[in-house]
């Protein structure tokens, strides 16, 4: 038997404008006209069933009629529309289920291609994220598939053009009284109503599901801005479809009802079909003669498998409370991490740093690669907040940052999880003789990667973002030498429009704003003057502090100030370079490192004027780079931040000694 899934699907075709008011309605399926192939039909009591235990096929039920989803308007846009649908899902076992069921709008209901199992019927490996297949879903999964990055197995979850979801959420609804969320089991073998609303003008869907017997609550489950414009085209068609895998589960639609242009009329619930309570039994002679030996060999394996878990235990132990609860789609088993370092072996050891080390991972049931860093700590207390802020940096999606996957927990360590950077960090090919040197072009797009994704942290994300540590030892590079901004240890976050509550000085020396020897708050500035002598790092191949000749600090700031302030600035340039570089680009990014590393906060750019400039949105302010007559010294300053991280090195030590959070794990916050 293979698993089954079930999806909802919606095609449209061309008709008049007066269709675009098309409304349907059914409280039950007996006697209803629609197209049905494969496994769906409908039963006597009128549900509609589209899975019936077969293995390795697909149903439909189509709505007869074809519906036309865009205006006549010249933008083409998509018409609002409104469904609503009542389903139950009857799993072979009470407590595993096969993938879920899914509303879709597509351009066709040609789905031969399509396979079964995990790619829900819609889509297969290769045209899977193709645009041309003008695909649009909600999809209601009841198995984590880590190739199409779900967060758990039991999801709403919102798709375009592929099964990887663009915006997803833990199946549940937010109660109207309370406010609080409330869980919803999808394979709880009870009916559930879900609403779909999309506002054409505004380019908002709103995901809404409720027990059957509960009014549609007040709180969408989700929401999500997208632009159904390039995605629903006509014509397509309106229906269902199912299909079955390993193991199987029956799924059924109780009611359904659409409207366009408008709010979809509510389901009668007292008119809807019942659900049956359990799935019909589909016992061959083959079953009833292995079956009693199955059973022997089952206990008899039960009994092994306890006698060696119960031997593996301890050496797999973790640390769980009942707060954790609410994380359990972000946390890991610490077996699979433990299985896919080979045993956190040197071998496939990263690095280390003074917050931990991190190893190379694959994960076995996946097989995905990932980065598994593992800090050191001993108290308890604080942990709480600590990890619902890990779980919160979770949710950052962009481009330029590395992915947080989850953590584990153990006694006296915590491990965070991490997307795998095949090409390491930057630094390694600024200051390590054995990697080949970047061309400028390399440089110049890793520059802007990180720009980009710094101003999502600190303008973009729900909440503002503080790194304090940017250095190109926290940029690491994925396949295609990308820049992406990673090791979160030391941020911190805090609402937009409010103050961060920040007062330890901590991050890398050469990095550290001028303000901070002073016990001044981390805020976006601080992070701006880090990101600007990352780029004198990065355009001049020099790292922020070295010594000289004579055995003194040489600051990084200071030589290319130095260089400015005497017309010589190309000569800061990195030598290895050549001549083979965009000259105007190298002077932008060394004047605009000077700019962002200014010591003064309010003189700093913001990084949204800083990615303008780069991308030459914005012409660069020469006059506000740092004044000729400016006395300014970054080696002088540095002196009164490394007394201030002498001292907080201090207070951290005691506060360890007196049972408080370790700074190893806290990050010095």
């Amino acid at each position: 038997m293979l698993p089954t899934f079930f999806l909802f699907l919606v095609t449209l075709d061309h008709l008049v404008a007066a269709v675009n008011e098309t409304v349907f309605t059914f409280n039950g399926f007996s006697g209803a006209n629609l197209s049905l192939d494969g496994m769906a039909t409908v039963t006597p009591d009128g549900l509609l069933m589209l899975t019936n235990g077969t293995t390795a096929l697909k149903g439909h039920a189509f709505h007869p009629t074809p519906l036309r989803f865009h205006g006549a308007n010249e933008q083409r846009t998509v018409a609002s529309f409104s469904t609503a649908f009542v389903f139950g899902i009857i799993g072979q076992y009470p407590d595993v289920s096969s993938q879920g069921m899914a509303f879709v709008v597509s351009a066709s209901r040609n789905f031969s291609t399509a396979l079964p199992g995990h790619f829900l019927g819609l889509v297969n490996a290769a045209d899977n994220g193709n645009a041309s297949s003008h695909l649009f879903a909600v999809e209601l999964d009841t198995v984590l598939n880590a190739e199409f990055r779900d967060i758990d197995d039991n999801h709403v979850g919102v798709d375009v053009n592929s099964l990887t979801s663009v915006r997803a959420a833990s199946a549940g609804y937010y109660d109207d009284q309370t406010g609080s969320f409330r869980n919803l089991s999808l394979i709880s073998r009870k009916a559930m109503q879900v609403w779909v609303e999309y506002d054409g003008r505004a380019m908002e869907l709103n995901v809404t599901m409720a027990p059957v017997e509960m009014p549609k609550p007040k709180k969408p489950l989700l929401s999500a801005v997208i632009n159904l414009s390039e995605v629903v085209t006509d014509p397509a068609y309106v229906g269902f479809s199912s299909a079955t895998g390993i193991i199987f589960s029956h799924h059924y639609v109780l009611g359904w009802s659409f409207k366009m242009n408008g709010e979809a009329p509510a389901l009668n619930v007292s008119m809807l079909p019942a659900l049956p309570r359990t799935i019909g039994k589909t016992r061959s002679k083959v079953l009833e003669v292995v079956l009693p030996i199955a059973s022997v060999v089952f206990v008899l394996a039960l009994a092994t498998a306890i006698v060696v878990v119960a031997k593996r235990r301890a050496r797999f132990a973790e640390l769980r409370e009942d707060w954790e609860a609410g994380f359990g789609s972000h946390r890991f088993a610490y077996k699979d991490l433990f299985y896919a370092t080979d045993g956190f072996k040197d071998k496939n050891l990263l690095g280390r740093g003074g917050f931990g080390r991190v190893y190379k991972g694959v994960l076995p049931k996946s097989k995905a690669q990932v980065a598994v860093k593992r800090v050191s700590h001993e108290s308890r207390q604080g942990i709480k907040e600590f990890v619902a802020e890990i779980v919160s940096l979770g949710r950052l999606r962009h481009r330029s940052v590395v992915q947080l996957l989850g953590y584990c927990r153990r006694r006296g360590e915590l491990l965070l999880v991490y997307d795998y950077m095949p090409n390491g960090s930057l630094d390694r090919y600024l200051h390590d003789q054995d990697k080949p040197a970047l061309d400028w072009g390399q440089r110049f797009k890793i520059i802007k990667d990180v720009a980009s994704g710094l101003l999502y942290l600190h303008e973009d994300w729900e909440k503002v973002v503080i790194h304090r540590d940017i250095k190109a030892s926290n940029v690491l590079l994925d396949a295609e030498m990308n820049g992406r901004l990673g090791d979160f240890g030391l941020s911190r976050m805090y609402d937009h429009g409010t103050d961060p509550n920040t007062t330890h000085v901590v991050g890398t020396m050469g990095y550290l704003a001028p303000e901070l020897g002073h016990r001044a708050k981390a805020a976006p500035p601080t992070d701006v003057f880090a990101f600007g002598v990352f780029l004198l790092e990065v355009t001049c191949g020099r790292p922020p502090v070295e010594e000289d000749a004579q055995g003194s600090q040489a600051v990084l700031v200071d030589w290319v100030l130095h260089h400015w302030r005497n017309g010589s600035i190309m000569e800061a340039a990195d030598p290895r370079l050549g001549d083979d570089y965009a000259a105007k680009e190298v002077q932008l990014v060394l004047k605009l490192g000077l700019h962002c590393s200014h010591p003064l906060a309010s003189a700093r750019p913001t990084m949204r004027r800083v990615v303008q400039c780069l991308d030459g949105d914005m012409v660069f302010p020469e006059n506000e780079v740092m004044p000729m007559n400016f006395s300014f010294s970054m080696a002088t300053l540095m002196k009164d931040q490394q007394l201030e991280l002498d001292a907080v090195a201090c207070e951290l030590s005691s506060a360890s000694s007196a049972g408080t959070m370790s700074s190893t794990l806290s990050g010095g916050r």
